[in-house]
């Protein structure tokens, strides 16, 4: 079973409700249809005004039977929506007029039906782009306890299946934070490590790479792994991780035995912690080009509740994974 079917059965299982910020947006409505009827989600809300939900959807030919509608302007939710942002933004000044306004805005909605347990998870961006998507999660879904950044992963699918877990393994972050400081790239590590364990459905093997094995290299760079290393120890003593390490005395066995000698990690890492935002973009393409990798993300991680981004230049496909995945999060 792959990735992407084995995340659509957990989703069936699972039965969470699920909102699309994006009412009026075709390729939402056509996915909304397909997940309502494959029976991913328990329920589909589609948010946007109702009329001009029903017209996007007559015109791209899709039925709403068993999807809700969610219209900000009418809903009989709108006062408690607009109390419950003035409070989370009243010591900003907001006023609550604004806060009514605020709440007239899809993304913003939609994140308010997650935060107050109306919907179980959210995805959004195929036609808003990823800085609109992360405010609404950043200003009302909020961070997990304890977090204080959000960052992202990618599933990676490896036709070799010798690597990782049966060919697949988490990358991380390829998306989200550009140079991650040591607290920061601590926090993606465990976030990580979660990601593996609910996506992969497997124990994490964390490798925290640089171009240092263990000393072999001194540089600020080597540094910041080093202290991030440090910092998970403390923050996951339990979490199988090693770092600062290679990438190929990660994953390959013999390399690992001799660069890393035993390392709990190294030959055999399923979870890939890369230093900063350029080294993990250009390693998850490199991947996906140069061996065929599926390359499934960016997930969001770190967030209290789950929320997604799409890819503007999305398919329909693309939004069906992406959700199946969100709302195995739950």
């Amino acid at each position: 079973m792959s990735f992407t079917e084995n995340m659509r059965k957990k989703a069936r299982e699972l039965q969470h409700s699920l909102v699309l910020a994006e009412g009026t947006e075709n390729r939402t409505i056509h996915a909304a249809r397909i997940i309502t009827d494959k029976k991913l989600a328990s329920v589909v809300f589609l948010v946007g005004r109702e009329e001009t939900v029903r017209e996007a959807a007559s015109d791209a030919g899709v039925s709403l039977h068993d999807i809700e509608i969610q219209d900000p302007y009418s809903s009989e939710r709108r006062e408690e929506y607009a109390e419950e942002f003035f409070q989370l933004r009243k010591h900003k000044g907001i006023e609550m007029e604004d806060a009514r306004k605020k709440m007239e805005d899809n993304l913003n909605w939609g994140a308010m039906m997650v935060r107050l347990g109306h919907a179980d998870a959210m995805v959004a961006g195929a036609e808003n782009s990823t800085g609109k998507v992360l405010v609404s999660g950043f200003t009302i879904i909020k961070t997990a306890p304890g977090v204080r950044s959000a960052s992202s992963c990618f599933v990676m699918d490896m036709p070799d299946k010798k690597w990782g877990k049966d060919g697949l393994m988490i990358f991380s972050d390829c998306a989200t934070i550009p140079d991650p400081t040591v607290d920061q790239l601590a926090e993606i590590t465990t976030q990580s490590a979660q990601s593996c364990r609910t996506f992969l459905q497997t124990e994490p093997l964390v490798a925290m790479l640089s171009f240092s094995t263990k000393g072999s290299a001194r540089h600020p760079m080597v540094d910041k792994v080093t202290q991030a290393m440090a910092k998970v120890k403390e923050l996951a003593p339990d979490l199988v991780v090693d770092g600062e390490m290679q990438l190929d005395a990660a994953v390959v066995p013999s390399v690992g035995a001799s660069k890393a000698p035993g390392s709990p990690v190294a030959g055999k890492a399923n979870t890939l912690i890369f230093p900063d935002l350029q080294s993990g973009n250009i390693g998850y393409k490199l991947v996906q080009r140069f061996a065929g990798a599926g390359a499934y993300g960016p997930f969001l991680q770190g967030f209290s509740k789950p929320i997604s981004d799409l890819s503007r230049g999305c398919s329909v496909e693309d939004i069906i994974n992406t959700c199946a995945v969100t709302l195995t999060q739950v």
